[in-house]
């Protein structure tokens, strides 16, 4: 299925609001909406943003075409059908940067807009914030616990396809080296990497049996000798001395799929050096998530494939964000709910950190209000920068790349337990200042 407009990416509920609005002035008062999450998901120290310049491109094509309309006069009456028809959002938005570490209660993104231009929007903002900055805080996890050593995304075949291609953009903005995803390299530039799965070495089995040699023959003879011969098909240690056979001792890399990771990479790589395959690589993959990586650390792995760990809720739970109203006519509303309170009124954050860089903690305070002074030697940074102006992004957002910088030298500004893959309060504690 493609999807050219976005219009229907929604809730159905989204319209029906809008519908009933319509009757009445509050659809066109203006209004100020606020993206945030009330919690991290257990276990997590901080969240990555991700996914916002995706947002934009998103909003552009929030348009009700022929189609589009065709869906909705199903159920909505003529005046919304008509207002639908001509929709552009116009307003205002302000957020955090992609590759920006978030915390609990900070406005994320600021939506400023007539009341039925900015409730349509919940559903599309919130699908694509709380994917991709799942997506994007799990790798950046995975990435730490791998230190120097590179990661491989390779998730697409354990996702919807479409999410396939987010999820290689937001691993790549928190530091994945590369991904398999083809769509990924395409659409946004994210470099690809790919050799062969154990189908092709299968492949090669004739009246005789299986012929693992001609196999690794036939991708060295396609892809060079720097190319990752994939050993564990059979038997793992023939497989290793099969791939120098074939290749000799210059061959890139072989790649370990299953079975006790850490143990097979050091036979391997004993293994290699016997056959004078020193500078022979070893890559190893297998639903592998943060705390496999980080139990490989004392193991001569050279790099890493990830896949189901990543792209799936289990390795990447919901970040958790909510889209609220809380400002209207420039007065503060809130939510009361048990569990699901909110702060009424627009707000902005600062985030506060020592001369080394190191972060204190997170002053969220009133937008129309005094920013706050920094005390005690520390350095205060705001967190929102423009994203959209009267209905147009500006000019100079920042790139993936950007992004991707960004939040290497945040991670560096984290406080060291903020790193830590054990359970514990978010690594950052956020301070309102909202009388």
């Amino acid at each position: 299925m493609s999807i050219d407009n976005t219009a229907l990416l929604t809730d159905q509920y989204e319209l029906t609001m809008v519908a009933a609005a319509l009757r009445h002035p509050v659809a066109h008062r203006p209004c100020v909406f606020e993206v945030f999450a009330r919690r991290l998901p257990d276990g997590r120290r901080y969240g990555v943003v991700a996914g916002t310049g995706r947002v934009l491109a998103e909003l552009a094509e929030f348009r009700f075409g022929d189609e589009e309309i065709a869906v909705v006069e199903q159920f909505l009456d003529a005046e919304t059908v008509a207002w639908l028809r001509d929709y552009r959002f116009s307003g205002d938005i302000d957020g955090f940067r992609e590759g920006e570490l978030y915390f609990p209660g900070s406005p994320i993104l600021t939506v400023r807009a007539s009341f039925a231009e900015a409730v349509l929007l919940e559903t599309l903002i919130l699908s694509i914030l709380n994917h991709d900055s799942a997506i994007a805080s799990a790798a950046a996890r995975m990435v730490s616990a791998a230190g120097s050593r590179p990661i491989i995304e390779m998730g697409s075949r354990r996702t919807h396809e479409r999410a396939a291609v987010a999820s290689a953009r937001a691993a790549y903005l928190a530091g994945v080296a590369a991904t398999s995803n083809l769509e990924a390299n395409r659409r946004f530039g994210v470099p690809s990497a790919g050799t062969a799965a154990h189908a092709f070495t299968l492949g090669f089995t004739g009246p005789d049996g299986p012929d693992e040699k001609a196999a690794f023959a036939a991708q060295i003879e396609a892809l060079g000798i720097d190319t990752t011969l994939l050993v564990d098909t059979y038997d793992i240690t023939q497989g290793v001395r099969n791939a120098i056979e074939v290749a000799g001792p210059g061959l890139g890399a072989v790649r370990i799929d299953s079975g006790d990771l850490g143990v097979l990479a050091r036979q391997v790589r004993t293994q290699l050096d016997d056959l004078g395959a020193t500078n022979t690589k070893i890559v190893v993959s297998g639903d592998l998530d943060e705390y496999a990586i980080a139990s490989l650390r004392a193991e001569p792995v050279d790099s890493y494939g990830v896949g189901t760990a990543l792209v799936t809720g289990s390795g990447a739970p919901t970040a958790g964000m909510v889209y609220k109203l809380v400002e209207v006519d420039g007065l503060p509303v809130a939510k009361r709910s048990s569990h699901k309170e909110s702060r009424g009124g627009a707000k902005a954050a600062v985030r506060a950190a020592r001369g080394s860089g190191t972060i204190v903690e997170e002053i969220v305070y009133r937008a129309d209000g005094p920013r706050p002074e920094a005390e005690g030697g520390l350095h205060l940074r705001d967190l929102q920068i423009p994203l959209v102006r009267g209905g147009e992004p500006v000019a100079s957002l920042p790139s993936l790349t950007d992004a991707r910088a960004h939040l290497a030298a945040g991670l560096v500004s984290l406080p060291w337990e903020g790193l830590g893959l054990s359970h514990g309060d978010p690594a950052v504690p956020t301070r309102y200042q909202l009388g």
